[in-house]
């Protein structure tokens, strides 16, 4: 088609979450009425908030832990001083994700070693055998990034043969799983966001699991329970703390009672809310297939994911006619981000925009992360909604591929 000014246009916001529950809005106002925000500051014999959200996510996932943190940047940062990862150590993390990842690593000295990325967007484990080998990391933080999650039985079966540990980077997969297994339960450790953005929605905030009793223990010592451990229902018992309380740091980042009350509530209802997200995907996935120039990713049986938000592929194509893809949706109301940009903007960047970490080469993933497009879908876009934003991208990426 040609662009005229009768071309449609789309006039969702991309960024516009649904509104809190009005249930959890209510739990917040009686938590405010309390004024006993801070996770601690509970009365005799009451639970609290937190302590609450803690037990209840454990359950979620069948962890035997559960940690409520202040992020999940922060939950990553914890997961590896638990781990006791030490100054300049090799840490294993994807090529394709977002800066927190190997900001986490670099935040306690380590060393990310940045693992290839396949056209399924998710880690090569191929390249992750190499980097084992050549790097002897005995630490892996996997990021399931924008919710794809590679096939968990290969890579487990890879990091238990060489003795590493998988930390699973869950913002984009609480809800998700491998064959019938809650993501971030594969792993040693997996950790989770409830920032805005995410599947539940606390504006900030996180989670741990594990069902290590000592890295449960120590990763509640370095949230910053001080001596107060034996409120974490959700932990492990106090005789554990005895071996590490006078050697763990405190490094405070701890979730309060208002924001795990908006959680608590939220949390009963995710999995309506993935069912909701996936149907709004397969909008966009039907309306883009056969699209020419347009790569889509197919996503494995085993794989139960939460489509909320959507990724093509670009390959082969120059800079210049992406950019121009890219100008032509946003002037017709469509919001793409572009992960090859050769800049950073706004969350989307690669590999080597990360300077803090040492120069490394991957060709081949250069290939992927050069053509990746992304999407939200937020549930206030309705199915028609999700449907003529298929038709907008379709439109644009084959005029310009024919251009």
């Amino acid at each position: 088609m040609n662009a005229n000014e009768s071309a449609e246009v789309f006039t969702g916001n991309f960024t516009q979450q649904e509104p809190i529950p009005e249930e959890a809005i209510e739990a917040a106002v009686a938590v405010m009425r309390s004024g006993r925000l801070h996770r601690y500051n509970t009365a005799a014999g009451e639970a609290g908030e937190v302590a609450l959200l803690e037990k209840e996510f454990a359950a979620y996932t069948g962890a035997k832990y559960a940690l409520a943190v202040a992020s999940g940047g922060y939950a990553l940062g914890c997961a590896l001083r638990a781990l006791e990862v030490q100054p300049g150590e090799p840490v294993l993390t994807n090529a394709f994700t977002l800066a927190p990842v190997p900001g986490a690593i670099a935040s306690v000295g380590a060393k990310p070693v940045f693992v290839g990325v396949t056209e399924g967007l998710v880690i090569d484990l191929d390249d992750l055998q190499v980097k084992i080998a050549e790097t002897g990391a005995k630490v892996l933080m996997l990021s399931h990034m924008r919710g794809h999650i590679v096939d968990m039985d290969a890579l487990m079966y890879i990091c238990n043969g060489a003795g590493v540990a998988v930390i699973e980077d869950c913002a984009h997969t609480m809800g998700a799983s491998w064959e019938g297994m809650p993501s971030g339960r594969h792993g040693l450790i997996g950790c989770y966001s409830t920032q805005t953005y995410k599947h539940i929605n606390s504006g900030e905030g996180g989670f741990l699991v594990t069902d290590d009793e000592d890295i449960a223990a120590r990763a509640i010592m370095l949230s910053g329970s001080y001596m107060l451990y034996p409120k974490h229902i959700a932990g492990p018992a106090p005789e554990v703390f005895e071996k590490i309380k006078y050697t763990t740091p405190n490094v405070s980042g701890r979730m309060d009672h208002l924001r795990a009350a908006i959680l608590r509530v939220q949390l009963r209802s995710l999995d309506s809310q993935v069912d909701k997200w996936n149907a709004r995907y397969r909008v966009v996935e039907d309306g883009l297939r056969g699209t020419a120039g347009l790569a889509l990713i197919e996503r494995p049986q085993q794989e139960h994911y939460v489509g909320s938000s959507f990724q093509f592929l670009l390959l082969e194509w120059p800079d210049a006619r992406i950019e121009a893809v890219v100008a032509a949706c946003m002037k017709r109301g469509v919001e793409l981000k572009w992960f090859g940009a050769p800049e950073p903007v706004a969350f989307t960047s690669r590999y080597e925009s990360w300077r803090y970490a040492e120069p490394q080469s991957l060709p081949e993933s250069d290939r992927v992360l050069r053509s990746i497009m992304d999407i939200r879908l937020p549930l206030t876009f309705s199915l028609e909604d999700c449907a003529t934003l298929a038709r907008i991208i379709r439109e644009e990426v084959e005029r310009h591929h024919l251009a």
